[in-house]
């Protein structure tokens, strides 16, 4: 289901991705918290994507997927698999055009993002929780309908949409930034925010928050290897796809690094974005503030851009996990 390393996209489909999606997402806000930044010993820009449309920058690799496809493309619909994001922002880009979604989605998925995927209009299929019964689900729906693959983080498509978050945060930050710092699961909004960050005067360099019970990524880049048997164990459930071979392709690099966390960490970070920041955000986002946390010496002094990936949260589960901290 990945595409041939020559999909690989690079700025300039960043570029062309934001003129396409301009008149559906929204430019989001950059945050700024002085709280924060004495916390943390660095000059901090959040990049607000937990307010985009469908609440996750997912809407913005969709969108520009979905308005890439030929009028004969579109016409037979489009498919995907998530666990709830990305089947959220595709059943809405898909609406936008006025064209079918087919959504598999995991066991054990969020059910208030599974609601989300519905409400959109997307049809969902179900099945178990592995990266192959997603995949052969997705090939045995694609059989069935005809729709078009707009896979989570290996479309070159999506993965030049994701990169308009990082473009859009340089363009609106008050100062010259630093750093980027990115959450990480199958590699599509960290390549895209690679491409942007590579394409400067002067090149940023690139860290990526992964959860420990999902760090493939870390271990990928380490081996120099994509490692594919991971069984990922994270309260993080955007962030436990496996990375594609394209975003292995772009990542694999001096310039990008990731920084694991525990999933304690990013239950605190979320805690703190939220009485400190005032913003609800999902665990998969808090993961970047954990990594501040947690490796502030990496950070400080610095002007760093930061993404918050998403703000889907099960209210439920977060009231427990608060309450187990």
């Amino acid at each position: 289901m990945n595409p041939p390393a020559q999909t690989i996209p690079d700025f300039a489909a960043v570029l062309s991705a934001a003129a396409r999606i301009a008149p559906h997402a929204h430019a989001t806000p950059v945050l700024r918290s002085r709280a924060l930044d004495a916390l943390l010993g660095a000059q901090l820009h959040f990049k607000a994507e937990h307010l985009q449309r469908a609440g996750a920058f997912k809407f913005r690799g969709a969108c520009n997927a979905v308005w890439s496809l030929s009028d004969a493309q579109a016409a037979r619909g489009v498919v995907t698999h998530s666990s709830g994001n990305h089947g959220a922002a595709l059943a809405l880009a898909a609406r936008t055009r006025g064209i079918a979604c087919h959504v598999v989605v995991p066991e054990g998925a969020v059910r208030s993002k599974l609601v989300a995927i519905e409400a959109y209009g997307a049809t969902l299929h179900h099945c178990a929780a592995t990266i192959a019964a997603r995949e052969a689900a997705c090939a045995s729906v694609q059989h069935d309908t005809g729709a078009v693959l707009v896979h989570p983080y290996t479309d070159p498509q999506v993965i030049a949409g994701q990169g308009t978050a990082a473009l859009e945060l340089l363009h609106q930050s008050d100062s010259e930034l630093d750093a980027l710092l990115v959450p990480v699961g199958g590699g599509g909004l960290a390549s895209g925010t690679a491409l942007v960050a590579r394409a400067q005067s002067a090149p940023l360099p690139v860290f990526l928050a992964e959860p420990a019970g999902a760090a493939e990524t870390a271990a990928s880049l380490a081996q120099g290897r994509r490692v594919v048997d991971f069984v990922p164990d994270t309260i993080c459930d955007g962030l436990r796809g496996t990375l594609g071979e394209p975003n292995f392709a772009l990542l694999h690099a001096p310039d990008v690094e990731v920084l694991v966390v525990e999933d304690a960490d990013t239950v605190e970070a979320m805690r703190l974005v939220w009485s400190r920041l005032k913003q609800v955000v999902e665990p998969s986002s808090a993961t970047v503030v954990a990594a501040l946390l947690r490796h502030r010496e990496r950070f400080a002094g610095k002007r760093v851009g930061v993404v918050l990936s998403g703000g889907n949260v099960d209210l439920d589960a977060v009231a427990t996990l608060f309450a187990r901290a």
